[in-house]
């Protein structure tokens, strides 16, 4: 929540386009929901219990798209509009993430270099300068568990400004800064007398089109690029706590938080003060729990640069340069190649796999795009764009229907974003077959239990645990209504039932007039109620 103006207008830009999107997707359907098309088509109807969930009032202007298949029958058991185009929202990473997987490999580590360039004397100064080499890697070992998972909540920190809150990892986000500065010390390096420098040239740097400028892709990435801000209630009238990580002498936090009675609400903003200065002001009810905010580093070279200095200063190792100044790319040798240099720590990820579970699990949308110029790179390019030309050769691969498919981003928020339930449940079947089937399915939420569908179904309901699907969620600011537009609520993956028996499933729900957050999550769970439907008819 940086400014009530900069959302408006970021909703507004997209105001026209709700319009566009009311004429072009919803004109072809009209009046109740059911199965009747302009031509017979297979399946049974849908169970009374859906019917009932689609014919709400709240959905009299929507748009509806179902299809569920049985895997290994490839019987269709249910379809409404399966070949319309959708505003997929998050169900777009079903496909950036299939391709990722192809292309970079489940089993694939990145790799953290940092080299020496100069002479370490007799007394262990570096007379030279120590230089990371930024690989990609999305974590940089600070979302690492105890048995060399990657860390995720079911309300990632990406999300606390979008909604209020979030939920923050227990890991240390500097630890895998703190492992390079270890073994960095280990080598006998106890000071650096030149500079500390960040190479970031691994791919072209960019802020997707259409993000709001929530981030830059970049191939150094702390904490997600980010400064989690937490704020807990005092006692009503005094001064709420404000604390942050990670922390840095790069920034400062000045803090004017009020407590307030308990009935009033919690409002909170993060601007900036000026170069290193970020400012959080407002006030919060007390008796609450903590709340988190974020806010997004100015650069993230120079970032992880100050506080790699930081950790190796931690371990013992004085480093000459400042912690404030800003990366000195202008240093950086004229080649990428370093195997004059010697290198003196490394930083080794967790496989793919796990990386690929992070984003699907609390749909993170920096880490999505990201893929794309990852992808680029294993193919021996550089760019975004390059990623999206490599994900079209791997859907050509699957075999779905390309004319049903728009894709212009890695998250899917993008305007050109839309696809059909058809090819939705075609990817689902093509990934299901595969060598990485397992690893693509785990990576997926699952109702009832983590990630974007903990809370989907009620702990009683007979699906929980029985389907792994990716949600998806666009939405918009009707200015004229002061309400939000829900462009899509999406939800596409898997569904075992009690018989064993193997479905793929994809539904979608396109423009659906919202008055805020609490009706956006009422819509997300009639999706979960659907899903319970389809398992219950589907297990006897």
């Amino acid at each position: 929540m940086k400014s009530y103006a900069r959302r408006s207008k970021s909703y507004l830009c997209y105001l026209l386009l709700g319009t566009i999107c009311l004429i072009t997707v919803c004109q072809p359907f009209a009046g109740a929901v059911g199965n009747s098309q302009d031509s017979p088509l297979e399946g049974d109807p849908l169970p009374a219990s859906v019917t009932e969930i689609m014919n709400d009032t709240k959905y009299d202007h929507a748009f509806w798209g179902i299809l569920v298949e049985d895997l290994e029958t490839g019987e269709i058991i249910y379809q409404l509009n399966p070949e319309k185009m959708f505003i997929p929202g998050s169900t777009t990473k079903l496909y950036t993430g299939a391709a990722a997987l192809d292309v970079i490999g489940a089993d694939y580590r990145f790799e953290t270099p940092l080299y020496t360039r100069g002479h370490v004397d007799s007394s262990g100064n570096l007379n030279g300068d120590l230089i990371l080499v930024a690989s990609g890697d999305l974590t940089m070992g600070g979302r690492i568990t105890p048995d060399g998972k990657i860390a995720y909540t079911d309300i990632d920190h990406s999300y606390a400004n979008s909604i209020g809150n979030a939920i923050l990892t227990t890991p240390d986000p500097l630890s895998g800064l703190d492992q390079l500065a270890q073994q960095v010390s280990a080598a006998g390096i106890k000071s650096v007398s030149g500079e500390v420098i960040i190479d970031d040239r691994l791919f072209d740097k960019i802020t997707p089109p259409d993000s709001d400028n929530d981030y830059t892709l970049t191939p150094v990435v702390i904490n997600d690029n980010l400064i989690d801000i937490m704020v807990k209630p005092a006692p009503p009238g005094m001064a709420a706590d404000v604390d942050w990580r990670p922390q840095t002498a790069a920034y400062v936090v000045e803090a004017n938080v009020t407590t307030t009675d308990a009935n009033e609400t919690a409002r909170i903003e993060i601007s900036t003060g000026g170069p290193g200065i970020i400012n959080v002001s407002g006030q919060v009810p007390a008796g609450e729990g903590t709340i988190v905010q974020t806010y997004k580093v100015d650069d993230p070279s120079s970032f992880a640069r100050s506080l790699l200095i930081e950790a190796l200063e931690r371990q013992g190792v004085k480093v000459n340069a400042s912690v404030k100044g800003n990366n000195p790319a202008d240093l950086l040798p004229a080649t990428t190649n370093y195997s004059e240099f010697e290198r003196v720590a490394l930083l080794t990820s967790p496989p793919f796999s796990e990386n690929l579970k992070l984003i699907m699990k609390v749909s993170q949308n920096m880490q999505a795009d990201s893929l794309l110029p990852l992808m680029a790179v294993k193919e021996g390019k550089r760019s975004f764009w390059d990623g999206l030309i490599i994900e079209r050769s791997f859907l050509e691969k699957t075999g779905i229907d390309l004319n049903a498919v728009s894709i212009s981003d890695g998250r899917g928020n993008s305007p050109a974003d839309y696809m059909t339930p058809r090819t939705t449940v075609d990817l689902l079947r093509y990934m299901s077959s595969g060598n990485d089937s397992q690893v693509y399915r785990d990576a997926l939420p699952i109702l009832g239990v983590d990630g974007s569908l903990a809370t989907s179904v009620g702990p009683e309901s007979p699906a929980k645990g029985k389907v792994r699907a990716k949600t998806g969620t666009t939405a918009k600011y009707d200015a004229v209504n002061d309400r939000l537009i829900l462009c899509s609520q999406a939800l596409g993956g898997y569904m075992n039932t009690s018989e064993d028996r193997k479905l793929a499933f994809a539904i979608y729900v396109n423009n659906v007039p919202v008055k805020d957050v609490k009706e956006m999550k009422q819509v997300s769970n009639d999706l979960g109620s659907i899903c319970e439907a389809i398992y219950e008819e589907n297990s006897t």
